[in-house]
């Protein structure tokens, strides 16, 4: 009985601590594929294909810058495939970009934001032009040349960016549902030049 009894406590331990380590060694490989896929850096091109199932997430990216904002040099743009995916990128905490970046791969790490345009926001930048408070981006009432081709935006005036806006928004409404536009960008932790 006693020889029964240590058998069976030598397979229960034995099995425990194969339990253990397939745990174990599970575990480890999770743990490093969510490291490598945290720090997996992405084309600007896949970025904006999935960017609203990425907001609030930390990424690495890697483009082309094409422009430092003229204003404190607080935004930067990167490219990706072409002019047409290029995705627009915040300094937050980190101050300012160095304006060395422009017409270089700068590799940036940060959170993906997302920024909804809608009919109050239209009307509170209606309200801010009249009052002559609007915050000002680039040189002329256009605006930001590559903030609106980031944007897709036609109008060149502030009355035909807002009215540009709200066709967008109502063709939206009509084929999705959602009365709003979101832009996405990501704001800053780190970057680097690459080359």
């Amino acid at each position: 009985m006693k020889k029964v009894f240590l058998c069976a406590l030598c397979l229960v331990v034995a099995c425990g601590a194969c339990l253990l380590t397939g745990c174990r060694g599970n575990h480890q490989k999770s743990t490093a594929s969510a490291a490598a896929a945290a720090s997996e850096v992405l084309e600007i091109d896949d970025l904006l294909l999935g960017a609203d199932s990425l907001v609030g997430r930390t990424v690495t990216i890697e483009g082309i810058c094409t422009h430092t904002c003229k204003h404190g040099a607080r935004k930067i743009f990167l490219m990706g495939s072409d002019d047409t995916q290029t995705i627009r990128v915040e300094s937050g905490e980190l101050g300012s970009f160095d304006p060395q970046c422009v017409n270089r791969i700068v590799r940036v790490t940060g959170r993906v934001d997302e920024e909804r345009i809608d009919e109050a926001y239209l009307a509170n930048w209606e309200a801010q032009v009249k009052a002559q408070t609007a915050e000002k981006h680039g040189t002329t009432e256009a605006g930001c040349s590559t903030e609106k081709a980031a944007r897709q935006e036609t109008g060149n005036t502030v009355g035909e960016r807002i009215a540009d806006f709200r066709a967008r928004i109502a063709a939206r409404k009509a084929a999705e549902g959602k009365e709003y536009l979101s832009f996405y960008y990501v704001t800053a932790s780190s970057y680097e030049i690459q080359q």
